[in-house]
């Protein structure tokens, strides 16, 4: 049936699929369906293109889509060690890609050792500095995941902001180094700062303080007590005052500021950045609709498809791309809850689970299981798009 179909017209799919965290790389999964498309129809054009919200694996989305390159290096680790840490980097354009996990994320820190007071952003600023040292003056920044409280001050501490008690000392590391702050000052920042421009990947709408805030709302995932959470807010308050009065335009209730335990509030106040929803810059900067405004088929998914993911999650970005131009979107998952039905709302057609039967998460999860039931499934959902294309 493909061959006869493809006599007057190649059918042509774009592939844009989140990672399976765990399992499989956004590219590893794309790949994976394009082996079984191939498998359908040998003659199809498939476009394989990296995907992701802002989180886990946007760096390595945006360097691939970007033709960008790695950087390596050692900075600062939540607990004040040092870590060996990455950031993705596009000579063309000046742009670094950085995810602020891999310098101050929650993974880096042994669950018996998690505490918002003494965890430290400095190393994400010390991953700033180098790009900016290398030529960078774009930045494209995914801030979830993080395993601080400190409204980003060790970020900034890094790129030369000061920050002082009465007694003119330095603060130190962690949300406890702003319980006493009294003076910040921007008199030694890094010349080139000013150059820069930040466009910060923040899908939470938290504000930096109160009920919703940050440490209320994420402080207990990173370890806080209830005593703690409220000395962390107060401390915030404090700390966004005193931000005030070298900028007025701070402002903490904005939405989005108490993202990643106050990082957004420091973006926003104390640099040239926008907070964004982490899945458009993603969709903007690796040119996805350029890619899919001419073909048949669009295939996007991720590694568990819920009522989450129709709220505005990485598939459902690209569903929406695909209707703006009348395509048909299919989705894929490694598990598919009854909640997801709410996905057919939001653009995507029709979606189908990876897999064949029952087994382990372990089993499920085995990279090269997983690329097989992709390619599996997308093999089998190709044939039945070209059976009813056969039709008309």
């Amino acid at each position: 049936m493909c061959i006869e179909i493809q006599k007057t017209e190649d059918r042509k799919v774009v592939i844009a699929i989140d990672s399976f965290k765990g399992s499989l790389s956004s590219i590893e999964a794309g790949n994976a369906a394009k082996e079984g498309i191939l498998k359908a129809c040998p003659s199809a054009e498939v476009k394989v293109c990296p995907l992701a919200d802002g989180g886990e694996g946007t760096v390595e989305a945006l360097v691939t889509g970007m033709g960008g390159e790695m950087q390596f290096l050692t900075v600062t680790g939540p607990l004040g060690e040092r870590v060996k840490s990455s950031y993705g980097m596009i000579r063309e354009s000046k742009t670094a890609v950085i995810e602020m996990a891999a310098a101050a994320g929650i993974t880096l820190v042994p669950q018996e050792q998690r505490n918002p007071l003494y965890t430290t952003t400095y190393g994400v600023g010390e991953l700033i500095r180098d790009a900016i040292g290398k030529g960078c003056r774009h930045f494209i920044i995914g801030i979830g995941g993080s395993s601080t409280n400190d409204g980003g001050m060790g970020m900034l501490q890094a790129l030369g902001f000061s920050f002082q008690n009465k007694d003119g000392e330095e603060a130190g590391f962690g949300a406890i180094g702003l319980k006493d702050l009294a003076v910040v000052s921007r008199d030694h920042v890094l010349e080139e700062l000013k150059e820069c421009s930040f466009r910060i990947a923040c899908d939470v709408t938290n504000p930096l303080c109160g009920e919703q805030g940050c440490s209320t709302i994420f402080g207990p995932q990173k370890g806080a007590t209830p005593e703690m959470i409220k000395n962390m807010d107060q401390w915030l308050r404090q700390y966004a005052a005193l931000a005030k009065k070298v900028f007025p335009e701070a402002d903490e209730m904005y939405p989005g500021t108490g993202a990643a335990g106050g990082l957004g509030f420091a973006f926003r106040t104390f640099t040239n950045a926008v907070l964004e929803s982490g899945i458009q810059i993603v969709l903007e900067e690796t040119k996805l609709e350029d890619q899919i405004q001419n073909v048949d088929l669009v295939i996007t998914g991720e590694g568990c498809l819920d009522g989450q993911t129709a709220m505005g999650k990485a598939p459902i970005g690209v569903a929406k791309l695909g209707k703006k131009y009348g395509k048909m979107v299919v989705a894929f998952a490694g598990s598919v809850t009854r909640e997801a039905s709410a996905c057919n709302q939001q653009g995507i057609d029709a979606f189908f689970s990876i897999l064949p039967g029952v087994c382990t998460l372990e089993e499920a999860m085995e990279k090269e299981t997983a690329k097989r039931n992709m390619a599996d499934t997308a093999e089998q959902a190709m044939r039945l798009f070209l059976a009813e294309r056969g039709k008309n």
